[in-house]
């Protein structure tokens, strides 16, 4: 269906796609252009300097150019170099060696519309402190979209972190890792174990707030079954978020045949008030080696939402460093 502003189905359809947009967790809004290039690499793009309307009048000698750029080198090499992934608050170091007590690398899976850095700035840091080797990617950049990520189809986001499981195998010299994801995060991951050969390389799945069986939204997905072409606009603006409606075919494929695979641990962290993955009991998972966790189940009093049970609730954050450990997990109480 071709939509110009002129129909009269549009403003409606509009205003009910930024309705939707406006509900889902993008918790990259407020990243920096230099949180969104791939960790540990600088960020595209030319810089200020190489731009036409950044050249001064004088035109200096080949002479100057030469002594400039050898006064540039010399304070180059006298400049220490950065700590690695100092941005990343130290995680995304290649150079990390999984301990004894840790002998398996963590890799961190974001949520739609997050990004490697933005989603992690409370849980990467606090793993990283406790000893284990952390890793963190972007996945599923879709139409160019800035800052904002996991927007794509996840089929191919799967494919893109079955890459990025590789490289950091690779480069810890181990054989499984550990995966951790936020709400897409914590439920994508399936598709490259099930599909994509991933179960032989992953220990331990945890999922934050995870849409393993898609999500109503709240109900706002009723929005779509009444406006056919609400769904075409959202699709053509982030596949993955069609895809993680509840009864979509992504869904279906994903959970036929049973929740789990053999050989592989799943913890699932949930809140009763989360607004987005919904109803939040969607979240658990049916199978041998499951643990499903409610927060509130180990402290009423907390009241983290979808975006701050990923983002800095420390119960999630024990929870997550249990599900990791459990040979030497310590109760998670309201003072965790």
């Amino acid at each position: 269906m071709k939509l110009s502003w002129k129909h009269p189905a549009t403003p409606a359809i509009a205003a009910a796609a930024a309705i939707v947009m406006t509900a889902l967790p993008l918790t990259a809004s407020g990243a920096s252009a230099s949180e969104t290039s791939e960790p540990g690499s600088s960020a595209s793009g030319s810089s200020t300097a190489d731009s036409p309307d950044s050249k001064g009048t004088s035109d200096p000698s080949s002479e100057e150019r030469a002594a400039g750029q050898a006064l540039l080198a010399d304070k180059s090499a006298r400049k220490p170099a950065a700590p690695a992934s100092s941005s990343e608050g130290g995680w995304n170091d290649y150079d990390c060696k999984p301990s004894k007590e840790h002998p398996r690398p963590v890799v961190l899976v974001h949520g739609t519309g997050g990004n490697a850095v933005s989603n992690w700035l409370g849980l990467a840091p606090y793993l990283k402190k406790r000893g284990y080797c952390v890793f963190s990617l972007d996945y599923g950049q879709y139409n160019g979209v800035p800052l904002l990520y996991g927007l794509g189809p996840m089929e191919d986001s799967a494919a893109q972190l079955g890459t990025f499981v590789d490289k950091v195998l690779e480069a810890s010299d181990t054989n499984k890792v550990d995966i951790v994801g936020h709400s897409q995060g914590g439920m994508m991951p399936r598709y490259y174990m099930k599909f994509l050969g991933g179960a032989d390389k992953v220990n331990a799945l945890v999922g934050i707030a995870p849409s393993n069986h898609g999500t109503t939204l709240s109900g706002l997905t009723k929005l779509v079954d009444l406006l056919p072409p609400l769904g075409d606009v959202i699709d053509g603006l982030a596949p993955s978020l069609m895809q993680q409606k509840r009864g979509s075919e992504f869904m279906a494929r994903l959970n036929e045949g049973g929740d789990t695979l053999p050989g592989v641990k799943y913890t699932v962290i949930a809140t009763k008030y989360d607004e987005i993955v919904t109803p939040y009991k969607s979240q658990f998972l049916e199978g041998p080696d499951v643990n499903n966790v409610v927060l509130q189940d180990l402290c009423p009093a907390d009241i983290s939402e979808h975006l701050a049970i990923g983002l800095f609730d420390k119960l999630a954050f024990h929870e997550t460093a249990n599900a990791l450990d459990p040979a030497n997990a310590e109760p998670t109480t309201c003072s965790s």
